[in-house]
């Protein structure tokens, strides 16, 4: 296995990792119930996805 010939700087290594970061993922608004939704994801809250009822949900009185 080879070894490096020369040691990598501090600043060197940090600018090649300055795109290894978190993102915040991307929420939109549920068309049915206006309840925050992570976009792409079934509502948790009616069970609508794109305007279409995917999961049924028990009402709870």
């Amino acid at each position: 296995m080879p070894h490096p010939k020369h040691r990598i700087s501090k600043q060197r290594r940090n600018k090649r990792r300055t795109h290894h970061k978190a993102t915040v993922p991307a929420l939109v608004t549920c068309s049915q119930c206006k309840a925050v939704v992570q976009l792409h994801l079934v509502c948790p809250e009616c069970g609508y996805y794109r305007g279409k009822q995917a999961i049924e949900k028990k009402v709870t009185a």
